[in-house]
């Protein structure tokens, strides 16, 4: 017999008559407390960063970050990571299950035959400068979609929300390589139907009209995982974003874009980039001591990048899947020479044996891993937020089309605890002090 509470109750100090609310619970995870019936009673909650807010109901994704776990519909991100391509978990991601061979089979054609942008579109890039980074491109020509693809907007329409979903998991490969090339200054190269995801999207960002090229199967595989392992990540605040400005009823392709300029934030998707940017102010294995004393010591600003995560409490299940992934790739390149890798491993050895970070469970996270394997393949560090938004756009999407779906979704409007002046009456400008 479960010993759920069914029920809370809010009481007042001033005798004022109690509020009981309804307690509802989950398939796993913490109750949560039905809030929705406050303001009639004249009260709100406060609560900054929705730290213990649920704002919507989800079946997509699952995360326990005190025992370090990630589910996605339900399967563990460890056995997708293992014996999924990203096309196979985007499906999971949007449909509920995992596909069958011929669901798979059509899922992957469509994907793959739908991967070229309207040409009018290279028009929309070679509006930025050159030296524009590679995510305000992407906000910008993803957000534009809307003005070439404006035939399946009603997103209260399943058919439509589908061919828009598989519009921008199709797309979004060539509008993240395109903006490495733009930025290049090199041709634009045209997606190949022959080859899977993963390979196309490393076809248009390195290939050149001048030569052949032949995606290594160890990167691409690695790159693989890169994109599986970023698919979605639960409420995060770029999802919470595209879910807000989704709620709206504003199009796919607006939501996606908003959610994009969310993840740019150094506080969200930049850490991978940012972690990079700290090897490389540490330049050499000497420094390391340096930079451990300066991460401890709580009156510097300094923080180690790539270390700890802001859900998980142990080890995020992520990085231990990245970090094989890592010495595949630098196995595969015999890149251990290289003085930012040899940097990376040994910041990795201390951080995991200093009782500091462990006692604080600051372990390697996924973007420490996932920078050093984009770096390897030759990915400079300006196209990290960049592919990581190509992969978050599987779980944009799925999270999207489900609150479209949701019969009780309302259009996102939180409340606010008002500080400022209390009613004022006006003063002429010749009166005022």
């Amino acid at each position: 017999m479960s010993t759920k509470p069914t029920k809370a109750t809010i009481s007042f100090d001033n005798n004022a008559t109690p509020i009981e609310l309804p307690m509802l619970s989950g398939t796993l995870g913490n109750d949560v407390i039905d809030i929705r019936a406050l303001g009639k009673h004249g009260v709100y909650t406060y609560d900054p960063g929705f730290m213990a807010t649920a704002a919507c109901q989800s079946n997509i994704t699952y995360i326990d970050g005190e025992k370090g776990l990630l589910l996605h519909r339900g399967y563990p991100i460890e056995q997708l990571a293992e014996h999924c391509d990203f096309l196979e978990v985007s499906y999971l991601l949007m449909h509920g299950e995992l596909p069958n061979a011929e669901q798979k089979a059509n899922f992957t054609k469509i994907i793959s035959t739908h991967t070229m942008l309207h040409d009018q579109l290279s028009n929309i890039f070679r509006g930025f400068r050159r030296d524009a980074h590679p995510m305000a491109v992407m906000i910008g020509v993803v957000g534009s979609m809307s003005a070439f693809y404006f035939d399946a907007m009603d997103v209260y329409n399943p058919q439509h929300r589908e061919i828009s979903a598989y519009r921008l998991l199709a797309k979004m490969p060539t509008i993240a390589a395109w903006s490495y090339k733009y930025n290049l200054g090199q041709p634009f190269m045209q997606p190949q139907n022959k080859l899977n995801y993963a390979e196309n999207f490393m076809h248009m960002m390195f290939a050149t009209p001048c030569e052949e090229y032949t995606p290594n199967p160890v990167l691409a595989k690695a790159f693989e995982k890169i994109l599986i392992l970023h698919a979605d990540h639960e409420q995060n605040a770029s999802t919470s974003t595209v879910r807000l400005v989704g709620s709206s009823g504003a199009n796919p392709f607006a939501s996606i874009s908003a959610g994009i300029a969310s993840l740019w934030g150094p506080a969200h998707g930049g850490a991978n980039e940012a972690t990079l940017q700290m090897l490389e102010e540490m330049g050499d294995v000497s420094r390391i001591g340096e930079f451990i004393k300066r991460a401890k010591d709580k009156t510097d600003s300094f923080r180690l990048m790539g270390f700890g995560h802001r859900v998980y409490r142990s080890m995020d299940p992520r990085a231990s899947i990245m970090q094989k992934t890592c010495y595949e790739v630098l196995n595969e390149l015999g890149l251990h020479d290289d003085p930012i890798f040899k940097l990376a491993m040994e910041l990795e050895k201390i951080a995991l044996e200093d009782d500091y970070f462990v006692s604080k469970k600051l372990y390697p996270n996924v973007d420490f891993y996932s920078g050093i394997v984009m770096r390897a393949m030759g990915i400079p560090n300006s196209m990290f937020t960049a592919i990581f938004a190509l992969a978050r756009t599987a779980g944009w999407i799925a999270q999207w089309s489900e609150m479209n779906a949701d019969p009780e979704h309302k259009i996102g409007r939180p409340r606010q605890l008002y500080t400022g002046e209390a009613r004022r009456e006006f003063m002429p400008i010749d009166k005022r002090a």
